[in-house]
Parts: C-alpha cells; structure tokens; sequence
C-alpha cells in the first residue's frame, strides 16, 4: 500500500496543529458555532445525537495491522471500545469528545491516517473495488489510479467548496464491486481497440432521495488526461451546479437538467482549456504502481492437497469457505472475509479487542494487510488456501466468521435514529429483529445472493435504493415508517428499486421481509436468483401477500 513520504506527513501534522488549535478557539469563545461548523466539518467531525461523531478516511479501503490497532487504541482510549465501518471504506467514531478530537487526529497521524475531506462539501473519499489487484476478472489494478486521484483532492484549493460533496469511485474489473454508477464520478478501467489501457467515465450517479444512475460521458480516456479531465468536470459542476437549494445541488441535477451532451460540450470546452501541460506522465504512473507491487506469494502455494480435504473433514469450514472466500489470481490463494455481520452485532461495527486481533491475523495470514469492503465488512486479500482452516478457526471464537457474506443476513445498515441527528427511524433494531427472524443459516443459504440495504432517512447513506430489498425509515407525525423497494443492483447492470407500496408500520417491517423471501423460494425457477426473479415477475405477485393483511 501506498506509504507517506515527508511532504504527506508533514501536511497531515500541520493540519492537526491547525485544527487543535480552531477547536482550542472554539472551547475559549473566540471562534462562533458556525464558523467552527465550516472548520470541523473539513476534518470529519459531525455532531449527532448523543456526541461528536468523527469520520476517519480509509483511503480505497487499504488499512495496514499497524492502523488497525491504531484504531484499536483509539477506540479503547477515546470512545466505547468500539468503530464502525462504512459503505464507503471509512471508518467513524460515535462517541469522541470535542475536546479530545485534535488527540484522536495526532494518533491517527503517527500511523498515517487522517481524517481530511470526509465531510463537508469537497471531493470525498475516493473508493474502489475490495478485490483489487488480486480479482481474476480484473483489467488492470485500479489502485494506483485512486491513489493519483487521493493526492490530487486532498486540500485542492478551487474546489474546496462546492455546491455539494462531491464522490468518486473507481473500478479494474470486469465486475463492478464499487457502485460506481452511482457515485459523482465513475471510473472503469478499460482497453480500446488496441489494447491500451484507459477510462470509462461515468458522470451524474448518486444515491440519497434522488437516485440517479450514471452516464457515460466518455468512453475512452487515455490514462495521461485523467486529471485533466476530472478537473474539467469540476470545474463545469463548481461553476454551474446549484448553491440555492441543498437538495438539488449535486451533480446528478445539474446533468440532469442540462442533458449529458449539453454538459459534455461545456466540459470539453474547459477541458480544451486546461488539458495541455497536464498531462499525468508514465513515469508518475510507474511511481506509484511501485508502492503495490504484488506481495511475495509463495510459489508452491497450488500444490497444497490439505483445504480439499479439510473441507470434506469439517462441512461448518465448507461453509464458511463457500460464502466467505473469493477467487483469487495466484493459485493456492483466496480472498477470505471477515464478517461484520453477526446475529448479534450492529452491521459494521467491530469492537477494539476484535481489531487487535484482526491485526494480528493480518499479520500471519495476510502480509500484514486487511481491506474494507462496500457492504460494512472486512477481508484479507492474499490468504493461502493452506491456511484457511487456520485462520476460519481463529475467527471463529471472535464471532467474525458468520457463513453470510452477499447473504439475506449481509445486510447494509446505517446508525439510523441511535446515533445519527438526521435519521427520521431506527436501523439497527430492525435489522437485529431481521437477524433474529432468520436464524437458520440452512434457510439463509437457500436464499442464496440477496442484498438488503437499510437506511434511517432519505439521504440514504445504507444505499436502500439499490437493494435488491430496500427498507427505508420514514417519519410520520412523530411515528417511525418504513418504506420497501424491490430489484435495485449497484452492480454492472445498475438498477434503481422499485417501490412496493405503502410504508408499513415499524413492527411490521421483519413479517413484510419474511413474506418477501416466502413469495421469492415458492415462485422462484431452478437456481434463479432474487434479483433475475423480480426482473421477470415485476412486484406485483409480492405486494399481494405483503398488504394481503390490509
């Protein structure tokens, strides 16, 4: 992973100085709430419904076992034993006080991490595929890529602040694992007719209570005009998206609005503008493709015999290996998840003890490397399929080895009414309730590849609208609601859901879910999945059983 040189460490130690000593100011009196707001919001710091909530930047998902026990310390020393883990690959403190906040961000620093640019209305964290560089349908690693896009954002002085956050995802692969349609920007690695390699750009997606997907703007990018480009878009968006009104301020309205080949010609314009003497040269992109290179897998790794047959001694570990492992390129090797989805557990949250430990598992199994992932979980990327057993049976007694990965139990979930100031219901609860409902990991199985995506309000940061099944919390005077959507996909054939109907009633909700999966296992063909179901039966035959009662 990439590794700060002195001008990275030196901006992130002068940008904790400076901040320690705005929210010093602000503590004495001398600086007012709203200037602090401006202030904080820029270094990840929001305030909730109980505490300050911080957001730390896991840049493209790469966390080392060194930050991880970091975390882990952090956790212990300045909240309640415990982080969460976001959709979007950042990881988010509930329970820091103000005062100790310029604290937490020195920690962080010493391990290079920060907490820059995860709120507030600039370029956001840029995210990517949790199975880059080791995914066997991959183009070309996409990580290098983010990592040129993480020095250009950070601190960009012209777009400091936008009409609105402004997020960018990138993929290498086949396979979209990133929603990147549904993000500002979106980034495919591609080949052209000749087999260079370059950029798909997608441009207007977004999620929250105007879901929108993405369009092609450009269809081939060379890899040198990257900057250039995304600059150019920029710049279009800073100058013309609206500063009116919050709600129609992102770049999904101003495409919209103006239609995609409007927007594309003014961004050509600029580009034209800009693009010469801009050029990102090869030798940059030697530079940090350096910084992830391929760790020292072992060469013998494909000759092990022992997984095949650990598997048919200890049918719990086939499990676990089917639903919790992925392909990997290097023979011998996979990709094992760690699941943040247990019964009993908050989706997402993992505890201080459990981090130290996912560090030191790291460590042994994973060239001292762990991942965050979309949908709230974790994964060591490079783990020999010798070790497997090993590290199954490690994870095991931590409760980190729940057989449920892309699962009706997977579920995304944001904090909701618990923590978040802006939830209008409860997430969390609902998705124990959920949990409890479906305790036979049998059943769960059955289902097969099915995403639940649950958010608390309409800004939608659980990603309800692409769910396969949506649930969204609704406020009704005073009265938590949820509203239900079927067949949304952030996938490569990107989908947004479809209502089902009426919002039911909070204690409602996990008998409406169930009544979902009955209709889907009794209607279903041979091996069609929930999402190839919905495409060809529409939602008809599940909203007359879920308002059958009504």
């Amino acid at each position: 992973m990439y590794q700060y040189n002195q001008d990275d460490q030196t901006l992130i130690d002068e940008r904790v100085a400076q901040f320690r000593d705005q929210t010093d100011r602000y503590l004495k009196g001398e600086l007012g709430a709203d200037q602090f707001r401006a202030l904080r919001l820029r270094n990840g710091l929001y305030v909730q419904t109980h505490a300050p909530m911080l957001r730390v930047a896991g840049p493209y998902g790469l966390i080392s076992s060194n930050q991880l026990r970091k975390l882990a310390h952090i956790a212990r020393t300045y909240d309640k034993n415990y982080c969460h883990f976001t959709t979007r690959q950042n990881v988010q403190f509930n329970w820091p006080e103000l005062e100790k906040v310029p604290d937490i961000l020195a920690e962080l620093a010493s391990v290079q991490m920060h907490a820059i640019q995860t709120s507030g209305n600039c370029m956001r964290n840029t995210s990517t595929d949790h199975l880059a560089g080791v995914c066997p349908d991959e183009i070309a690693d996409p990580r290098p890529y983010c990592e040129i896009i993480r020095q250009w954002t950070t601190l960009h002085p012209e777009f400091d602040y936008l009409p609105r956050k402004f997020k960018i995802a990138v993929s290498g692969a086949t396979h979209d694992r990133a929603a990147t349609q549904f993000h500002d920007i979106g980034l495919h690695l591609v080949k052209n007719a000749s087999g260079e390699v370059g950029f798909k750009v997608f441009v207007g997606g977004g999620l929250g209570r105007t879901p929108i997907i993405g369009q092609v703007i450009k269809p081939f990018l060379e890899q040198k005009h990257l900057l250039s480009y995304l600059e150019a878009i920029l710049r279009i968006y800073n100058l013309f998206g609206r500063r009116d009104n919050m709600y129609k301020a992102r770049i999904k309205i101003l495409v919209k609005e103006t239609g995609l080949e409007k927007f594309s010609d003014m961004v050509d314009a600029e580009w034209q503008l800009i693009r010469d003497g801009r050029e990102l040269t090869s030798e940059r992109v030697e530079q940090i493709k350096a910084h992830f290179i391929p760790p020292a897998y072992a060469a013998d790794a494909g000759s092990d015999t022992s997984f095949a047959d650990l598997q048919a001694k200890h049918p719990a570990f086939a499990t676990w290996v089917k639903h919790n492992t992925a392909a990997h390129k290097i023979p011998g090797y996979r990709a094992a998840f760690v699941s943040l989805k247990a019964p009993d557990s908050p989706p997402g949250d993992i505890t201080d003890t459990q981090l130290d430990a996912v560090a030191e598992l790291a460590d042994r199994f994973s060239f001292g490397e762990v991942r965050s992932t979309h949908r709230q979980n974790l994964i060591f990327a490079d783990v020999k399929q010798a070790d497997l057993y090993d590290l199954w049976q490690a994870l095991e007694p931590l409760k980190l080895a729940t057989p449920n990965i892309g699962t009706v139990t997977d579920m995304i979930c944001c904090p909701g009414l618990d923590f978040c100031s802006l939830a209008n219901a409860s997430s969390i609860g609902i998705a124990k309730e959920i949990n409890e409902a479906l305790d036979d990991l049998d059943y769960i199985h059955d289902i097969g590849d099915l995403k639940v995506n649950m958010s608390g309000c309409m800004n939608g940061c659980a990603h309800q609208s692409v769910g396969h099944i949506g649930i969204l919390g609704v406020d009704k005077k005073g009265t938590e609601w949820y509203q239900l959507t079927l067949g949304g996909s952030s996938e490569n054939e990107a989908a947004i859901g479809e209502r089902l109907g009426p919002a039911v009633a909070k204690d409602e909700v996990t008998n409406a879910i169930t009544t979902i999966l009955d209709v889907y296992i009794k209607n279903r063909l041979a091996e069609e999945s929930f999402l190839d179901m919905v495409k060809r039966v529409g939602i008809t035959p599940f909203k007359e059983q879920v308002y059958a009662s009504h």
